[in-house]
């Protein structure tokens, strides 16, 4: 038996998609908006909560744009070789997410970036719901399973790499063979062996 939000993500997954759809008409009203801009409530609400997100004080949802690509370069005028120009293939070495989740961390300096999720993508951007956790909330530090995070370790994890999508940069979603040199993180590992 499949409970209410499988039925849910079963609607953003398969039949959501399409011409004037909900889908369609919210990318329009993303387009239009602010690049990090507070939202009311989650879009996917199947997605935030299994991310730890619950309709209560201390918690906040907040969307953010990131234009998509690499780190793209002003191409030099003249005296380069090719190889020299330094244009192409010039990545910031995170993904989009973790930099989206960044920003929000640093517009909202009083909050911690719990996760965060995409919504929407077109051409040009990627849209992604991060949520937030106020830390300082008397509501958040009397609930036992969101109160570690009003310990000092978990101070602006997110610009630390804690994030899920920051774990994902670091390679830290894939476990023994092949792996050994991301933990405890790449920089500590470089020159160990061959």
């Amino acid at each position: 038996m499949k409970s209410g939000y499988k039925y849910v993500k079963e609607t953003f997954e398969k039949h959501e998609t399409g011409y004037q759809t909900p889908h369609w008409y919210r990318g329009i009203e993303y387009r239009k908006g602010r690049s990090i801009q507070r939202v009311e409530k989650p879009t996917k609400i199947h997605r935030a909560r299994s991310l730890g997100y619950k309709a209560k004080q201390g918690y906040v949802v907040v969307r953010a744009r990131i234009r998509k690509g690499g780190m793209h370069k002003v191409r030099p005028k003249r005296g380069r070789k090719p190889r020299a120009m330094g244009v192409n293939k010039y990545t910031t070495g995170k993904n989009l997410q973790w930099i989206a989740e960044e920003r929000v961390q640093r517009k909202y300096p009083n909050m911690q970036v719990l996760n965060s999720y995409n919504v929407y993508a077109d051409g040009r951007n990627h849209y992604y719901e991060v949520l937030l956790v106020d830390p300082n909330h008397p509501v958040i530090k009397s609930d036992p399973k969101i109160n570690w995070i009003t310990e000092p370790q978990h101070t602006k994890r997110v610009t630390r790499g804690l994030t899920s999508a920051g774990k994902r940069a670091r390679g830290l979603h894939k476990k023994g063979w092949g792996s050994e040199k991301t933990r405890p993180s790449i920089r500590a590992n470089k020159g160990r062996g061959k």
